[in-house]
């Protein structure tokens, strides 16, 4: 396994790719939390887990991994 792939593992928050309907699964330390079909739904289901000030790491790359599509992105894939 190379760095890059550790350091993807070890990232807490994965906002997985936009589903062919809409909305992406997200994900904290492999529970899923939700379909999200905003920005404002990630935000709800992190600060559910205890992160009240999630929307400021939606963009830290230490904390989120935005799989597949583009990050804030949630239209059918």
């Amino acid at each position: 396994m190379c760095d890059t792939e550790s350091s993807r593992q070890a990232v807490p928050i994965v906002v997985h790719p936009p589903l062919g309907t809409g909305g992406r699964r997200v994900a904290v330390r492999g529970q899923m939390l939700g379909l999200a079909h905003s920005d404002a739904d990630v935000i709800e289901f992190l600060r559910r887990t205890g992160l009240p000030e999630a929307e400021r790491l939606l963009d830290d790359e230490a904390w989120v991994t935005w799989r597949g599509g583009r990050a804030h992105h949630y239209g059918a894939a």
